[in-house]
């Protein structure tokens, strides 16, 4: 349920942006920070959220996590103002982020037989396609009968039905030796995030040589080697940076931001094309989306079974060659583009994006000590929403024009090359 809520609502909320921007009269800025605030916090908070459930308790920080977004959700539909909703929209993302990290945990924890707990994590994981599937059609109908609002409303009788079911049936548990907590990596990481996307949403309203975007940019590069050096000295890093040594994680790590750079751009300038340019309705664009939509639900599955089989590299080619021929299409588009060479673009992207999730997972965890594996995982959690954040930020920049179209292809054109780059034998040696 948890995840289901959070798959909706990024779905349904780009399909309501050209409705929040009428309303409110929001800038494109605006809307870049309504879906990029949300983003932000997540990536900011995941591992922070990680550990705290490790040490105070799964349950109680997975019905936190249910209450803040459900609190968020309420806030949101009620703002009055672009600004009031992205600030509300940071507090559904402070409990999005206490929710699918941990609820991985708990099922990790609740299913300890290794065959009931892969059945499990495939009910959990089919969860994300059927969001996907029905984000578009019930984003649109919502959207086109009672307005955008009411997409908010959705998340808050669902988190209190989850809040009740989590108190009835879900265990209690804490990790035996939790990691401690890392305040000064956890600050350095919110201002590398925030300094940099901040940058490159407000600069070029504010102007690339203005004093407070080069403040941004150098406070996040002094952040950053802030964070190197201080880091591998800490007993409990926040980050684990000697992860990066190994090949296949360091390009697990940058195919996550990639792909989903490709996902949050592919979203934010799809919706204000169907809906600006070409003049549809909410749910005539969530019903034109659908393709995508499916084709994620079908190749996900598909794409484990094959990393099971075959391992990352055949996941990660089809992944990359699906995106970048989206991205290629997509850059032929106006406002009368035939209809078909949409399905066939959106077809495309579906695939594509559907193949890369299961092996950026996989890659991720594969060859790091057992014990690590979740943190690994977190990281690998975490680099989806830095990608995503840096999409929406960069490639929404260029609304209504080519240019976005074609930073997509290019994401698809290195995830193919990083795909094969980092599974070869020589990478898999350095592994830790």
């Amino acid at each position: 349920m948890s995840l289901f809520i959070v798959g909706l609502d990024a779905t349904i909320v780009n399909l309501a942006l050209p409705s929040i921007r009428e309303e409110l009269d929001a800038s494109v800025t605006g809307l870049q920070w309504t879906v990029d605030a949300y983003t932000l916090v997540l990536a900011a908070l995941l591992v922070l959220s990680g550990s705290t459930a490790d040490r105070l308790g799964r349950r109680r920080t997975f019905q936190t996590g249910l209450v803040l977004f459900s609190l968020g959700s309420l806030l949101c539909s009620i703002a009055p103002s672009v600004g009031l909703l992205i600030v509300f929209r940071m507090v559904q993302a402070a409990g999005g982020s206490m929710l699918n990290p941990v609820a991985m945990s708990i099922i990790t924890n609740t299913f300890t037989e290794k065959r009931e707990r892969a059945r499990a994590i495939g009910v959990w994981g089919g969860v994300v396609g059927l969001s996907m599937a029905a984000g578009p059609l019930v984003g649109g109908a919502l959207v086109e009968t009672i307005g955008w609002r009411s997409i908010f409303w959705l998340n808050v009788p669902v988190g209190v039905l989850a809040i009740v079911l989590t108190a009835l049936f879900v265990p209690e548990s804490k990790a035996p030796n939790p990691r401690r907590l890392d305040p000064v990596g956890q600050l350095l990481v919110i201002v590398i995030l925030a300094g940099t996307v901040f940058g490159i949403i407000e600069g070029p309203g504010k102007g690339w040589t203005s004093p407070l975007i080069i403040g941004c940019f150098t406070a996040a590069a002094l952040a950053l080697a802030a964070l190197l050096f201080y880091e591998p000295r800490r007993e409990d890093p926040l980050l684990e940076l000697r992860f990066f040594r190994s090949i296949p994680f360091s390009g697990a790590t940058v195919i996550a931001v990639c792909a989903f750079a490709a996902l949050g751009g592919f979203l934010f300038l799809n919706s204000i094309y169907l809906q600006e340019t070409r003049g549809f309705s909410a749910l005539h664009a969530g019903l034109l989306t659908l393709p995508m939509a499916a084709m994620t639900a079908i190749f996900a599955p598909l794409s484990g079974r094959l990393v099971g089989a075959w391992g990352a590299r055949v996941p990660l080619l089809v992944a990359g060659v699906g995106l970048t021929t989206a991205g290629l299409l997509l850059t032929r588009t106006g406002p009368d583009s035939p209809i078909a060479l949409l399905v066939v673009a959106y077809t495309a992207f579906g695939i594509g994006f559907g193949m890369v999730n299961a092996p950026i997972t996989n890659t991720a965890v594969s060859g790091m000590p057992t014990e690590q594996a979740g943190v690994a995982a977190a990281i690998a959690s975490t680099s989806r929403q830095v990608g995503a954040a840096l999409g929406v930020a960069l490639i929404g920049a260029f609304a209504g024009s080519a240019v976005g179209w074609w930073i997509i292809a290019g994401c698809g054109v290195a995830v193919t090359v990083l795909g094969a780059a980092t599974t070869g034998q020589r990478a898999l040696k350095s592994t830790l």
